[in-house]
């Protein structure tokens, strides 16, 4: 069962960046790339730091404090110190809004 929930207005999320949310009690990062709209969790999975706060670029996004990459549509690390994948959320658009599925990761069979 999909439970999406406000995240915040699609002009909010910048073009190549990242903008940290909550939606449900859960950080979100969002990222726009290539007109695309991306839910990953905001805590890098190495060192439970803002994802948000990183670079994006060429479909991931990389953690500022240690330089670990995810993949935007997998949440699987693509370079070291992380090893294990983040959470990818469905994401969709309702008029000039962002909604997010935290309760259902796309990835939920990947995450341990």
């Amino acid at each position: 069962m999909s439970s999406y929930a406000l995240a915040c207005a699609v002009a909010e999320v910048p073009d190549g960046g990242a903008l940290r949310a909550t939606v449900v009690g859960v950080d979100v990062a969002l990222i726009r790339m290539d007109g695309e709209i991306h839910a990953v969790s905001d805590t890098c999975s190495h060192e439970q730091v803002s994802l948000s706060e990183g670079e994006v670029d060429d479909g991931e996004i990389e953690c500022w404090q240690h330089g670990s990459r995810f993949d935007l549509r997998s949440g699987q690390p693509t370079s070291l110190p992380a090893t294990e994948p983040i959470a990818v959320y469905p994401v969709k658009i309702d008029g000039d809004d962002v909604l997010v599925d935290v309760a259902n990761p796309v990835n939920s069979n990947r995450l341990q």
